[in-house]
């Protein structure tokens, strides 16, 4: 096949619905193009505990990119790989940092069975994007929550991701602060869910979305690569993107810096460009 194109998209706000989900159609038509070759994965800030279920009625083949790059999940072997880890000194740094701005992140540390995140957060008490974060969470069988629980010595060697939600300015500051002291990877960017709340995301050091989508088409020996987006954290992998899409509700960031901006999320846009596109290069 000619050109052979890597499509990848972010989930939240883009590929999922206003529901949070994949719709029947989506499923059905990125299936029906996996089938026939087509290259198609999705490049996320969610763990394999979230995304496992909501690709469930979706066929993709390549690795799904999680934790913004962290590592992937191999969906057919059921297992994690490419794992990048947060340097001891820069895990005890960042703690002390929180806890100076009064932030309370979640942070992911690889379980002994290397496939389970053990999820802690040193507070008891949740603000209201931390509670729905962890509600619909807490069940899931590939992540353990442990609230009120200071990350244990595992987590030196073993953090993948701190996750905070917050109010915007105590985010900014603590992330400001953090960014002066590592070279970790810092994000800020708002809860697309909880507007008046801002996230704050700590990476090992050059892991972004661009990182990730960089090295996944090297492997799938992809000549071309296309990525969808609408946050400020798809904005690194747009950089690396052969052709750089934003949904119809995409942040103004967004979609100033895409080379084509499609109808909103929850018109099942991503899936259908991907269609019309790959029938472009069956046709060559």
């Amino acid at each position: 096949m000619k050109n052979r194109t890597l499509y990848i998209s972010d989930l939240d706000g883009t590929l999922l619905g206003t529901d949070s989900l994949i719709s029947e159609r989506s499923a059905q038509i990125i299936s029906e193009l996996s089938q026939q070759g087509a290259l198609i994965t999705v490049a996320t800030a969610r763990t394999p505990a979230t995304v496992v279920p909501l690709l469930a009625d979706t066929i993709t083949t390549p690795p799904a990119i999680v934790m913004t790059g962290c590592a992937w999940w191999n969906r057919r072997e059921a297992r994690l790989s490419n794992l990048h880890f947060i340097p001891g000194a820069d895990v005890a740094a960042a703690l002390e940092m929180c806890r100076d701005y009064g932030v309370a992140p979640f942070v992911y540390v690889l379980s002994e069975d290397g496939a389970t995140l053990d999820v802690y957060h040193e507070s008891k008490s949740l603000n209201i994007a931390e509670e729905q974060f962890y509600n619909e969470r807490t069940n899931l069988p590939l992540k353990r929550f442990h609230l009120g629980t200071p990350p244990p010595r595992r987590a030196f060697e073993y953090s993948i991701l701190f996750y905070a939600m917050g109010e915007s300015e105590d985010i900014t500051q603590a992330a400001e602060a953090f960014r002066e002291k590592t070279e970790c990877t810092v994000c800020t960017y708002p809860d697309i869910f909880n507007p008046q709340f801002f996230n704050f995301e700590i990476f090992p050091p050059g892991m972004t979305k661009a990182t990730a989508v960089r090295e996944l088409k090297k492997q799938m020996q992809a000549e071309r690569l296309v990525v969808f987006g609408d946050n400020l954290n798809d904005l690194t992998m747009f950089a690396e993107a052969d052709l750089a899409v934003a949904v119809g509700n995409a942040l103004p960031e967004v979609k100033n810096a895409a080379d084509v901006v499609i109808e909103p999320n929850y018109t099942d846009a991503v899936a259908r460009f991907i269609a019309e596109d790959f029938k472009k290069i069956l046709s060559k």
